[in-house]
């Protein structure tokens, strides 16, 4: 029989073997799933892994969905390697990009190309002060910050809802519950004429380079994995938990705010109900099959980013439900939670006592 055996030190092998293990579970239960639904599998293999990448409109839209991915899950990276557990991202998404439409919306015809500066600026610092109301409620009153994230998520939403449904709703937009389009001078410059890849993809690389800088090259990086790692060696060391309680929860929270300035100014180009697109969620994801690395979320987010659309192929060319997405992005969690097992534990062949018997009657 087969036996899980404790390895004496955790398997570098495996840590990076896993994720790979884990995408292929993901997708063997995937061809297993379209046949389920009646689908040919190899079609529905072909909308989630080969349509995203054919062409390269297909890789600009690409990187347009890994984008917001990327920024957020760069910040949840420092909150995770901290052990401070941020699972509201979706909620500084949603309050960065109100804050940054906000700014939007008071251009006009005559104002300078400068204000895109100000609208990711304005995100930036509506996520921090989003991402700041759980580092308040957890460093005054020890609220526990999974739950305060979490619930800021849908009071973020809630005031979206409110603010494209009354003061900030079109009045010329036939009663939907959106902002006025944005005027051109706020739209975030696109790299390419021809693909709606913006400045957003070179801000992300930006970013990559930054938190790998923060985290393994300065004594605050240093000092907030020590503390996620060992909080009595943290106080010993002279490191402050709330210095690093604060700086984890602001950098997340302003990430993710420049991501909803990124997508409500660019992609979208107004504010509306439609904007969650749960891409503070399926960053969680994107952080842990990274590794929490700056490197390694690049290619995970890439990954989300084909579920996404493949997500929405399948619902448009095969007629499947756009839940779809979801379950993918669950699958790759699930396989990922049950490959690391092997990152710890090996797997040994023990021959049982009855197995014993009949090879000694053998012999």
């Amino acid at each position: 029989m087969l036996k899980l055996e404790a390895r004496p030190q955790p398997s570098k092998g495996w840590s990076y073997g896993s994720p790979l293990l884990a995408l292929l579970c993901t997708v063997v239960i995937g061809v297993i799933l379209f046949a389920l639904l009646g689908k040919n599998p190899l079609s529905g293999l072909q909308v989630f892994f080969w349509e995203p990448i054919k062409s390269g409109y297909a890789l600009g839209e690409l990187m347009v969905k890994a984008t917001p991915l990327l920024l957020i899950a760069l910040g949840l990276a420092v909150c995770f390697r901290s052990n401070v557990w941020n699972i509201g991202a979706e909620g500084q998404y949603i309050f960065g990009a109100i804050t940054a439409g906000m700014v939007a919306l008071m251009a006009d015809k005559t104002t300078s190309g400068w204000i895109v500066v100000a609208i990711l600026l304005a995100g930036v610092v509506g996520g921090m002060v989003w991402g700041g109301l759980t580092a308040l409620l957890r460093d005054r009153f020890n609220a526990n910050e999974i739950l305060v994230s979490l619930f800021l998520v849908y009071i973020a939403a809630q005031l979206l809802g409110y603010l494209v449904a009354g003061p900030l709703k079109d009045p010329q937009g036939y009663n939907f519950p959106q902002s006025k389009t944005f005027e051109a001078v706020t739209r975030i410059p696109r790299l390419f004429d021809g693909s709606r890849v913006s400045i957003g993809a070179l801000l992300a690389v930006a970013g990559v380079v930054g938190v790998s800088v923060f985290l393994f090259r300065t004594r605050a990086g240093f000092a907030l994995q020590v503390g996620g790692l060992a909080k009595a060696a943290s106080r010993y060391a002279g490191f402050s938990s709330r210095r690093a309680l604060w700086t984890a929860l602001l950098v997340s929270g302003g990430l993710a705010g420049l991501a909803g300035a990124l997508e409500v100014a660019g992609p979208i180009g107004q504010l509306t109900i439609y904007l969650p697109a749960g891409y503070g969620f399926a960053a969680i994801i994107v952080a842990f099959v990274g590794r929490l690395h700056p490197v390694g979320m690049v290619f995970s987010a890439l990954l989300m980013s084909m579920f996404y659309i493949g997500g929405e192929l399948a619902q448009s060319r095969l007629g499947l439900p756009k839940s779809l997405t979801g379950v993918f992005q669950g699958l790759l969690l699930f396989t990922l939670l049950a490959c690391d097992t092997l990152v710890n534990y090996r797997l040994r062949w023990v021959r049982t006592a009855q197995q014993s018997l009949a090879l000694g009657g053998v012999k």
